[in-house]
């Protein structure tokens, strides 16, 4: 989580967009900035619980394959109205699913129920596997870029290699992205090393609403 805050700031500088695929070390759940950590805690059994810089509701981390995308503000899809960004996002992981065999589908409408665990109830334009929310994400707009933070929950039989290719591929294939790999810089892992320790990994911060 602090990784991502600090390549949001860092966004105009970075001269492109971020896609930056992660795994977790250990189960734990991340939940909305604007989530009241009591209710977040009856929600679920896993700890730590972390407070996204994000909105959405509580995403488990025990299985899922986690991604961020960062865009700097002149990127076009940062100019795109909230739920056009979350439509082209999930076309765009929908497309990779088809690639691989896996049939899916953008939920239509949003379901009814409050939205307070992430993968009980979908939101429109969510993927759908089977009947079931397999993929979704939150977003964060500042003057310095656009934050993506998504998660999946792969359907059996899915492989995460070929499904991250799959979505390089497409993306180099419908907007001619030239994809590099990047490592930050120590001056920003140090941001974020500080980032965490001063906030996300503070009892007091994930507890505060």
């Amino acid at each position: 989580m602090a990784l991502d805050e600090s390549l949001l700031e860092a966004a105009p500088e970075l001269g492109g967009p971020v896609l930056r695929f992660y795994g977790w070390t250990e189960p734990a759940a991340t939940f909305g900035y604007s989530q009241r950590f009591a209710d977040v805690e009856k929600l679920t059994p896993l700890r730590p619980l972390i407070r996204r810089p994000t909105g959405g509701g509580v995403v488990p981390h025990d299985r899922d394959w986690t991604y961020t995308l960062v865009f700097p503000p002149n990127h076009w899809w940062y100019r795109l109205r909230a739920r056009e960004s979350y439509e082209q996002l999930h076309v765009w992981l929908q497309r990779a699913f088809e690639r691989l065999g896996v049939p899916t589908e953008l939920a239509p409408t949003t379901a009814a129920g409050p939205p307070t665990h992430c993968f009980v109830r979908w939101e429109q334009f969510d993927v759908l596997w089977r009947g079931a929310k397999i993929a979704g994400a939150a977003q964060r707009r500042t003057k310095s870029g656009l934050l993506i933070q998504g998660s999946v929950q792969p359907p059996a039989g899915c492989e995460r290699t070929a499904w991250e290719r799959e979505v390089c591929a497409l993306a180099t294939e419908g907007w001619q992205a030239v994809w590099e790999q990047w490592t930050p810089d120590s001056g920003r892992l140090a941001h974020a090393t500080e980032l965490a320790r001063r906030k996300y990994a503070l009892d007091s911060y994930n507890r505060r609403r």
